[in-house]
């Protein structure tokens, strides 16, 4: 059953301090047009200088083993109400100030490498869970569309209609996943399936379910994030 939360605020400056890195753009290139050719070799190529120095500025958040799952605690969270995806028709859709955008389907997505993490997901409400996530990682999708030298930000839409703003430095964090998966199973619909963001760097409420697109843009667009616009500047989204 999915639960509608009351309304809180948070302070601006405590939301500076939890949103993550600042903005940084970059160049990417050296990625082929054919998605799968290759075995997925550039994914694992190098990138150009200025990315790389990104990601290895980055510094990792602890994870934790399996056994310290806490399957019960993650609560079931959503703003408006439960979309209902039939994953054999969902596209995901990348597109924006990219090079090549694409429609990926979710056999499209899980021939990518999956990547899989237990981190403690931290709800600004002040409860707090561990989970084990796996999916793709997003800078593993950020290399495949290549996004323009000025592309600073990256806007997640969810198909219930709910959106958030991310800077480009946390969505390519090693640890930013595009999930399918929940302690080591299918991600269930109230949860986000088909596919949702996970990532330790950042508050529940940044973390959409049901995403469906992914826009990379260079300046912040007058519509930051669902919660922040409407002055509440805050929601766990599970």
């Amino acid at each position: 059953m999915s639960l509608i939360l009351p309304k809180r605020t948070l302070s601006r400056r405590r939301l500076l301090q939890v949103s993550g890195l600042s903005g940084v753009g970059f160049l990417l290139g050296g990625c082929g047009t054919n998605l799968f050719s290759d075995n997925l070799r550039q994914i694992s190529e190098p990138l150009n200088q200025r990315l790389e120095a990104l990601l290895l500025s980055q510094k990792s958040v602890p994870e934790f083993p399996v056994s310290a799952i806490e399957p019960d605690k993650l609560l079931i969270n959503t703003f408006d109400f439960t979309p209902q995806i039939d994953p054999a028709q969902f596209r995901l859709m990348i597109d924006g100030e990219v090079s090549n955008p694409m429609q990926l389907s979710m056999a499209d997505i899980q021939k990518l490498p999956l990547t899989s993490m237990v981190i403690r997901h931290v709800c600004v409400e002040g409860w707090a869970a561990i989970a084990q996530w796996g999916g793709v990682r997003l800078r593993d999708l950020v290399t495949l569309v290549q996004p323009k030298s000025n592309v600073r930000y990256v806007y997640f839409k969810s198909a219930d209609g709910y959106y958030e703003s991310w800077d480009i430095a946390s969505a390519v964090h090693p640890q930013t996943l595009m999930a399918y998966q929940k302690n080591g199973q299918p991600l269930s619909v109230d949860n986000g399936a088909p596919m949702r963001l996970a990532s330790p760097i950042k508050l529940g409420y940044k973390q959409s379910k049901w995403v469906t697109q992914i826009t990379f843009v260079s300046n912040l667009l007058p519509r930051k994030g669902y919660w922040e616009d409407q002055g509440y500047e805050w929601f766990a989204g599970l």
